[in-house]
C-alpha cells in the first residue's frame, strides 16, 4: 500500500495545533496498521533519559502512542535560544539540517503505512533560517493540513496568509481544521466556513467543539508560569478547578467550601480563609499572593489537609493578569486532558477525506 503523510500547521500561535495532532493520530492507528510521527523542527525541548534534546511534543506522542521511532529520529532540528543567530552568522549549515530532517522522514515513513508530521506554529514560522513550514512540506513532499481559530471571518484572513506561503512553495492544502468552535455557533460556522473555503477548492475537514477542560489549567501549569513550586498538596499537582474565586485582602469575604473543584486566589495575609479551607479540603486548590508566603504554620495546615497551594510573589491584580493571559498546552502526564483532546478531536474530524480525497463534509453537522 502506498505511504501517505500530512504535514499539520496552523495559522498562528496556541491554535491547538498538537491537541488536534493527538486527535489525528489516534483516529489514523484505526485505519492504517502503522503511524509515525515526527516533528522536523522543534523550538521548547526536554532531555531524554539518554541524553537526547528532543521537542516535548515528541515525548508526548512517542510515549502516549508507544511509537517505536527513536526520539531524535522524530525531532531531527531544534531551533534553541541564539539558535537563528547562529544560522545567520553562518555557523550551522541549512543543508545539514535539510538532511537530517530527509533522513529522519524517510526512516519514519519507510516503517509507517502513515505519517503526520506536526509543524511549528504557523506557516512562516521558522523563515529567519530559511527553514518555515511551507518549506519543510515541501521538502517532504507532504501536503497541508491547517489548523485554524474556530470563527469566521478573522478565521478565513488568517487562512488567506498562510494559503500564500503555501502556493509560493507550491505545498497542496489538504484541507482546514477548524478548532475551539463555539457550540452554539457550530453549525454556522460549518455552513459559510465550508462555502467560504469552496472559493479555493479546500474542504473542511472537522470542526472541533470548544471543550474547557483543554483550557483548563493544572497546578503544574501555575507551578511553570509563576516559576514556583507547590508548597502543599503536591500528589494534586494535575488537579484541574471547574470554576475559580477571587478573594480580596478585607476580612469576611469568604468561598462557600462545599463547591468542588474550585481554584481559590487570595491574598497569603488571609489566615482567616487559609483556616477555614483547611476544614472543606473538598477538591480545592489555592494560589497566595503578596510580598510573602504565608506563615509556616499555616503552611503546615495545609499539607495536613492535603490542598494543592503555591505562593506566587506579587499583588492578586497581577496574578490574575498573568493567568488570563496564560495558555495552557498538554502535557504528557496529564492523561485527563490527553485523553478528553484525542475524544473530542477524534470523533469530529472527516478522516474519509484522508485516503479518498473526498470534499465532502461528512464529520456530524
Amino acid at each position: 500500500m502506498s505511504k501517505r503523510a500530512l504535514f499539520v500547521a496552523s495559522t498562528g500561535q496556541n491554535v491547538g495545533k498538537t491537541t488536534v495532532c493527538l486527535g489525528l493520530l489516534s483516529g489514523l492507528k484505526k485505519k492504517y496498521s502503522s503511524v509515525g510521527f515526527m516533528k522536523p523542527v522543534g523550538q521548547e525541548s526536554v532531555i531524554t533519559e539518554n541524553g537526547h534534546h528532543v521537542d516535548k511534543d515528541v515525548i508526548l506522542f512517542k510515549e502516549h502512542f508507544s511509537l517505536k521511532s527513536p526520539y531524535e529520529t522524530m525531532s531531527p532540528v531544534l531551533f534553541p535560544p541564539g539558535f537563528t543567530r547562529k544560522v545567520l552568522d553562518g555557523e550551522v549549515s541549512r543543508q545539514a539540517m535539510v538532511e537530517k530532517i530527509e533522513k529522519s522522514f524517510a526512516q519514519i515513513q519507510k516503517e509507517s503505512e502513515f505519517v503526520v508530521v506536526e509543524g511549528t506554529g504557523h506557516v512562516g514560522v521558522g523563515s529567519i533560517a530559511d527553514m518555515n513550514n511551507a518549506q519543510v512540506a515541501a521538502l517532504l513532499g507532504t501536503p497541508m493540513v491547517l489548523v485554524a481559530p474556530g470563527g469566521l471571518g478573522s478565521t478565513f484572513d488568517e487562512l488567506a496568509l498562510n494559503k500564500t506561503l503555501c502556493e509560493k512553495y507550491n505545498v497542496p492544502i489538504a484541507g482546514v481544521i477548524l478548532n475551539r468552535v463555539l457550540p452554539e455557533k457550530r453549525k454556522m460556522v460549518i455552513d459559510y466556513m465550508t462555502k467560504g473555503l469552496t472559493r479555493w477548492n479546500i474542504p473542511l475537514l472537522g470542526a472541533i467543539p470548544y471543550d474547557p477542560l483543554l483550557s483548563n489549567p493544572t497546578m503544574e501549569d501555575f507551578e511553570l508560569l509563576f516559576k514556583t513550586s507547590l508548597l502543599s498538596g503536591k500528589s494534586h499537582r494535575l488537579s484541574h478547578f471547574q470554576t475559580t474565586c477571587l478573594i480580596t485582602a478585607s476580612s469576611g469575604d469568604c468561598p462557600v467550601f462545599d463547591t468542588k473543584n474550585q481554584l481559590i486566589i487570595a491574598p497569603a495575609n488571609r489566615e482567616d480563609l487559609i483556616l477555614a479551607a483547611t476544614h472543606h479540603p473538598s477538591e480545592v486548590g489555592m494560589i497566595l499572593t503578596g510580598d510573602a508566603p504565608p506563615q509556616v504554620h499555616l503552611i503546615e495546615k495545609l499539607k495536613k489537609a492535603d490542598i494543592p497551594m503555591l505562593f506566587a510573589p506579587g499583588s492578586t491584580y497581577q496574578v490574575i493578569q498573568m493567568i488570563a493571559s496564560f495558555t495552557a498546552k498538554i502535557r504528557q502526564d496529564d492523561l485527563l486532558k490527553v485523553q478528553e483532546a484525542i475524544d473530542v478531536v477524534e470523533k469530529h474530524i472527516n478522516f474519509q477525506s484522508f485516503h479518498s480525497g473526498s470534499n465532502e463534509s461528512s464529520y456530524g453537522k
